[in-house]
């Protein structure tokens, strides 16, 4: 990625005119009004179709009883998500542009395709997420693909980073449907504090539903697009410290959306024994036991939840591989100024969509299968990031501490013994 002075400069000037007009609170308020975007955009862009599925399908399961392990992962987003927006400001830098520096070519190929393989699958699944949450009301795939798909190339490409981020920020609103669909259920509170108590997945489906629990919950693209976005929207050290709120408020958000989707699914899908495979599924599956209030209300959070990871993921992917190459990229600019950044998010979008208008595509063990790709190379991904933040020659006092490395790590390790689980028990009941 390019950096981006003038941006970084009109940040500064902002918080330094707020500053001098305003009481010590209102500015600081204000300055975190000023900076407020990446790390909510990001945080609940990863509540996408699949995320939305994941959950409903773990609460359906298994009832409330991987709770602790969102708990866990959502302190593991919150560190995670804090080293790659703290890189991208003391840096001025992406994520790919540190790896190629840093590691070389070799390293940045790999990391490129570990990334494009996540996101190939998880960009075709935000699709199916709006097809689905769309034919609740009777519209058809082959209408609202297309025309979710020209609306979001219409804003990345026409529009400004500014009024890029306020539309996101309303389409956010939708993902209110979930708390307000577990006040209307209301669940068994004390059996969801019990869910809160770590306990040992015991067979292969209830271990793969906890690998894409992580998984969906820290996913591979998140980490490239804050980083990227913290670069392009001109956040530098001096007014990270207000961005860093908006990095905290946004994974504690994106945690706390996803206990009331596990919450629901739990308390009305898990006791009538209904098998979910997808979030649809669960949608449906609400109305007979739980209302069509339920139902509307999970189908309007799917749709806001599809479409903003329709509108993050390819731009993630396209900062990543421009990065990595040293090509423009910046969503502020038109297609001359950044014509493969452009280009690829074109590309990504048309795919994607094709994709799931293809007669016949099996939808669901597509975004299912999206999930657990994210669990088995967000390892690889946690790496990088954790080498980059606690190198001090790159990070200089900025690098990681104590705390940041022994979560950060512990996060690692946890995806990465998940991972070796999965593949370890796949192979046994094989072989058996």
């Amino acid at each position: 990625m390019i950096r981006s002075p003038l941006s970084r400069r009109a940040v500064r000037r902002t918080i330094g005119r707020v500053r001098r007009r305003a009481t010590p609170r209102r500015a600081a308020i204000l300055a975190f009004l000023a900076v407020m975007g990446p790390g909510l955009i990001t945080g609940f862009a990863g509540n996408d179709a699949g995320g939305v599925a994941t959950y409903t399908a773990v609460g359906a399961r298994d009832g409330y009883s991987l709770l602790w392990l969102l708990f866990l992962s959502t302190a593991g987003l919150v560190v995670i998500q804090e080293m790659c927006a703290r890189m991208g400001a003391v840096t001025g830098k992406g994520l790919s542009d540190l790896i190629r520096e840093r590691y070389g070519v070799k390293w940045t190929m790999f990391a490129m395709a570990a990334l494009l393989i996540a996101n190939g699958s998880n960009i075709a699944a935000e699709y199916a997420g709006i097809a689905a949450s769309l034919e609740l009301l009777g519209v058809q795939r082959i209408v609202s693909v297309p025309t979710a798909g020209l609306l979001i190339w219409v804003l990345v490409v026409f529009f400004s980073y500014r009024i890029i981020e306020r539309a996101l920020f309303v389409i956010i609103l939708a993902f209110i449907a979930y708390p307000v669909s577990a006040a209307i259920i209301g669940p068994n509170w004390s059996e969801v504090a019990r869910g809160l108590t770590p306990s040992v997945p015991g067979d292969q489906g209830t271990l793969i539903q906890a690998l894409a629990l992580v998984g969906t919950t820290i996913t591979p693209y998140m980490q490239f697009y804050i980083q990227a976005s913290i670069v392009d929207k001109g956040i530098d050290r001096q007014s990270f410290r207000y961005a860093r709120v908006d990095v905290f408020l946004g994974a504690l958000l994106t945690g706390l959306n996803g206990l009331f989707i596990i919450i629901v699914a739990a308390a009305v899908l898990h006791p009538a024994g209904v098998v979910v495979e997808s979030a649809s599924d669960a949608a449906q599956a609400l109305r007979p036991l739980a209302g069509a209030q339920a139902q509307l209300l999970f189908g309007v959070g799917l749709f806001g939840a599809s479409l903003l990871a329709a509108t993050v993921m390819p731009l993630s992917t396209s900062y990543a591989i421009c990065e990595a190459f040293g090509w423009e990229s910046s969503i502020s600019k038109d297609f001359r100024e950044a014509p493969v950044f452009m280009g690829l998010f074109t590309l990504l979008l048309v795919i994607g969509g094709l994709v799931v208008l293809i007669p016949g595509i099996p939808l669901v063990p597509l975004i299912v299968a999206s999930q657990n790709v994210n669990g088995l190379l967000l390892p690889i991904v946690l790496v990088f990031v954790l080498r980059l933040a606690s190198d001090r020659t790159l990070m200089g006092d900025a690098a990681n501490g104590r705390t940041a490395n022994v979560v950060g790590w512990g996060t690692a390790a946890l995806a990465s013994a998940l991972s070796l689980a999965l593949v370890a028990v796949t192979l046994y009941q094989a072989l058996t």
